[in-house]
């Protein structure tokens, strides 16, 4: 399994408030199924890296469909193939060794 994190930035809203932006784009984070943790700079996912760059291209489109005249997306992919992985594990580790 694979992480992502992503940011989608909607720009030119008119607003500086997002999040009824960013909402819309995590309601199709759940409705995808995978397991995520939204998070104040972005959202991890896990999965599988096809599943996770389809979600992605998926979130940056439906930002368009807001009415948003311009996104920009930043992804972050850590996909490890020696260990099984899951969401909060890195943290913990980290947290363990404090």
């Amino acid at each position: 399994m694979a992480f992502m994190e992503i940011s989608i930035i909607p720009i030119g809203t008119g607003s500086t408030s997002l999040s009824s932006h960013v909402a819309s784009v995590v309601s199709l984070v759940k409705e995808s199924g995978l397991a995520f943790q939204l998070h104040d700079m972005g959202t991890t996912v896990q999965g599988e890296v096809k599943e996770l760059l389809d979600l992605a291209r998926q979130l940056h489109e439906a930002m368009f469909k807001d009415n948003v005249k311009r996104v920009y997306t930043v992804i972050k992919l850590d996909d490890r193939r020696d260990k099984q992985t899951s969401l909060g594990q890195k943290t913990k580790s980290v947290e363990d060794k404090l």
